[in-house]
């Protein structure tokens, strides 16, 4: 799909454009990365006249839209129609209904832009998102999760690959990490993307700046959780930092921010050291640990309405979804009654 031929310089330089307006809105880096490639995918489908006979005047086969000023909704639609009856070469079937969304999400940021910076006044564009058949596959249990804090500490004695400090350094840095993405429910990319000013200790908060579609919240955390925090930060942080004009939190034994995958590495490591095989044959990721404080805290009486505002969710949809994983509830009013880890 990013290696799809544009001819067209002016789609070029609007695909450069909207990359651009993306990172200046601060979006993630994965959405600065990949969104414009959907978009490029439409251009291409404009300039090879894919649009079918009748959807709007000169467009149809071998009528081909090179001039940005021709879009309208109807082409967009048209496309998005077209991906609809796509076959998935990879799996069989058609396109999932997560990845129409994401081409969707794609197509109405896209007219946004174009909107905004004046280059076409589109009418707000209105097709209606797929119903979201992901399912929660695993979700873990709070033993489970204590087993994996406990994990931290189980480095091995054996020293002569990484000096003794250096287990010690990772142990709190992976305190910390676990704090981040199940104490705070905290995204993958809202984990990779914190910063030491993120963290405000004196007031007990993490505040997430570039949280899904940019959306800033701020997240409560415990005495507990701020612990850990601060002793990566103090004791352990200063390891990996190759000076201190580096601002990012999670620090990679590189010296550089820790991405994504790194996260799901060192969580895999714990996993492993953990005495459970079946936690360990579970299909565990960063965003399990996401998912069970979500579970947990439901079990536990807060209310749907406080879990969607900590977890960042547009609207309570997002956040019934954990309603049915959920096998009993109390009437506490709401409380916070996890024990701290």
């Amino acid at each position: 799909m990013k290696h799809l031929p544009i001819q067209s310089d002016s789609y070029k330089y609007i695909l450069q454009s909207f990359k651009e307006w993306l990172d200046v809105l601060g979006y993630a880096d994965t959405t600065v990365y990949g969104m414009p490639h959907l978009i490029r995918e439409f251009l291409h489908y404009l300039e090879n006249g894919q649009c079918p006979v009748g959807i709007e005047p000169g467009c149809g086969t071998g009528k081909r839209i090179t001039n940005i000023k021709d879009i309208t909704n109807n082409h967009i639609k048209a496309h998005y129609r077209e991906l609809k009856t796509r076959a998935n070469t990879r799996q069989g079937g058609g396109l999932s209904n997560s990845y129409l969304n994401k081409h969707l999400q794609a197509l109405q940021k896209f007219s946004d832009y174009l909107r905004q910076s004046g280059r076409l006044q589109l009418p707000k564009l209105y097709i209606q998102t797929e119903e979201d058949n992901h399912q929660i596959k695993y979700v873990l249990t709070q033993e489970e999760i204590q087993q994996i804090y406990k994990a931290t500490e189980l480095y091995p004695t054996d020293t002569e690959r990484i000096a003794p400090w250096m287990y010690e350094a990772l142990a709190l840095r992976d305190k910390a990490m676990l704090t981040v993405l199940y104490g705070c429910g905290l995204r993958r990319n809202e984990a990779v993307h914190l910063d030491i000013s993120d963290v405000v200790a004196d007031k007990n908060y993490i505040y997430v700046r570039k949280g899904k579609n940019y959306k800033e919240r701020i997240v409560p955390i415990n005495t507990t959780g701020l612990t850990h925090l601060q002793n990566y930060l103090y004791e352990s942080r200063p390891r990996f930092i190759k000076d201190n004009k580096q601002e990012m939190f999670f620090v990679s034994q590189r010296g550089l921010r820790m991405n994504g995958q790194s996260m799901l590495l060192r969580l895999k490591i714990l996993i492993q050291r953990v005495d459970n095989t079946e936690l360990q044959s579970k299909d565990v990721g960063l965003h399990t640990l996401r998912h069970s404080i979500a579970t947990h805290l439901l079990q536990n009486g807060m209310k749907l309405e406080a879990i969607a505002k900590f977890l960042g969710h547009n609207s309570l949809e997002s956040t019934q979804i954990y309603t049915h994983l959920v096998e009993q509830e109390n009437e506490e009013n709401g409380k916070y009654l996890l024990r701290e880890i």
